[in-house]
């Protein structure tokens, strides 16, 4: 095992959530819409997930330097540790053990709400696969390659429609 290894998971465990933070008190509607338009404009969060759980990435050695197994029991660390943050990742099933810890290890780069009740979660899912983030391992890629299979099958004349 990687001597780091031992001291990273300390570290992990130390970035749990000790506690919720006491409910605010109520807001007034006005507060609440102002909330809510914030977030459908899409306002950028003020921090990143590393400023509230303590945690940076430069910690965190390469990918190249870790075993498959290492690499999996601090990923599975990391999302306990988000968990108690209200936070969760979205991830493959069959993506790479260095892939899937490199993107678990960005977001401590990654601008975050911290939500008292509920969960947040970063799924990277725009829809698109071909510019999916997750490449050949996109879990849309077959359905959008079936998708355009058949579009090709359609073979339409100039103007017509294909219903």
């Amino acid at each position: 095992m990687h001597p780091y290894i031992p001291h990273l998971l300390t570290d992990i465990a130390a970035a749990h959530r000790a506690e919720i933070p006491e409910e605010k008190p109520p807001q007034t509607m006005e507060e609440h819409f102002e909330e809510i338009d914030r977030w459908v404009s899409g306002e950028e969060p003020e921090h990143t997930f590393g400023y509230y759980c303590g945690l940076s990435s430069e910690n965190f050695p390469p990918a190249e330097q870790l075993t498959d197994e290492e690499m999996i029991l601090l990923r599975r660390a990391f999302e306990e540790m988000m968990f108690t943050w209200n936070q969760g990742i979205d991830l493959p099933e069959k993506l790479p053990a260095a892939f899937a810890y490199k993107m678990v290890v960005d977001l401590l780069n990654m601008k975050t709400t911290i939500v008292n009740s509920g969960n947040m979660s970063f799924d990277f899912c725009t829809g698109y696969a071909p510019g999916c983030v997750f490449k050949e391992y996109c879990p849309c890629l077959r359905i959008w390659n079936e998708e355009e299979d058949s579009d090709r099958d359609i073979d339409l004349k100039e103007g017509e429609l294909p219903f």
